[in-house]
């Protein structure tokens, strides 16, 4: 709602205070109660509870803090709402916050709110798939992932004429292509690919005989992409590469 000169309430702005507030807000030890709630005093108001409605007992961690959503109530009133995650479990916390000559103040006690469940993800039919398409794409598709992955000169190889793309130089490993989907068509395609990369690692080995560090070894991780090809005579090039979007068999 724009006030009487025409501006209207800075959701953005006010998210961002509001995310800052809520940093301060969410994590909880006793042991730091002055810390606490000089940190917070910015945010509040000089004559409120410097712990701002926390008795000083318990512990709690937040993050992954992300603005959610604002309800702005009038051109200096709005309600920010925040996600955030705290242990295994996501929440929401929702700040009221007052806006007055480009300044803010949470101007209530906030209230924690249960996060929405995941979304039930509908099954997708698989299109008809080309299994002779397939076959002569699976190896054109190893090269051109290994090459994606170290960077060699050899990726050129598997790419349409004149297109170039950056690839992971060395980054990632290339360890096996999972699966291909293939659908039926004509001489250009979009497939899907899943691929198993080599996580790296930089650690240095364990100095105990026979202790093994988690992080001293290599992991595998796997991904989903989308692939336009283009058959050329009897060989099949990439023209681009991105995201699947959902997931392939």
């Amino acid at each position: 709602m724009p006030t009487a000169t025409g501006q209207a309430f800075p959701s953005e702005r006010a998210s961002a205070f509001a995310t800052q507030f809520a940093s301060i807000y969410l994590n909880m030890k006793s042991e730091e109660l002055d810390t606490r709630s000089r940190q917070l005093a910015p945010y509040l108001q000089s004559d409120e509870d410097p712990q701002f409605g926390w008795d000083g007992y318990g512990r709690m961690f937040a993050a992954n803090l992300q603005p959610f959503g604002v309800e702005v109530v009038d051109s200096n009133n709005g309600v920010v709402t925040l996600a955030f995650q705290s242990g295994a479990r996501r929440f929401l916390l929702s700040v009221p916050v007052y806006y007055s000559g480009g300044r803010f103040v949470v101007s209530g006690r906030p209230a924690l709110l249960p996060a929405p469940a995941p979304a039930d993800l509908p099954q997708v039919a698989q299109p008809e798939g080309d299994e002779a398409a397939e076959a002569e794409l699976r190896p054109q598709l190893q090269g051109f992932f290994k090459a994606y992955a170290d960077g060699s000169s050899d990726l050129s190889r598997y790419l349409v004429a004149g297109k170039s793309l950056p690839s992971f130089g060395g980054a990632f490993t290339f360890v096996e292509l999972k699966s291909v989907v293939v659908p039926v068509g004509g001489a250009t395609r979009e497939i899907q690919a899943v691929v198993v990369w080599g996580v790296p690692t930089g650690a240095t080995p364990s100095a105990t005989p026979g202790a093994t560090d988690p992080s001293a070894v290599g992991g595998r991780l796997e991904q989903a992409y989308r692939l336009t090809v283009e058959k050329q005579g009897d060989k099949w090039y990439v023209e681009d590469i991105r995201g699947a979007g959902r997931a392939v068999g």
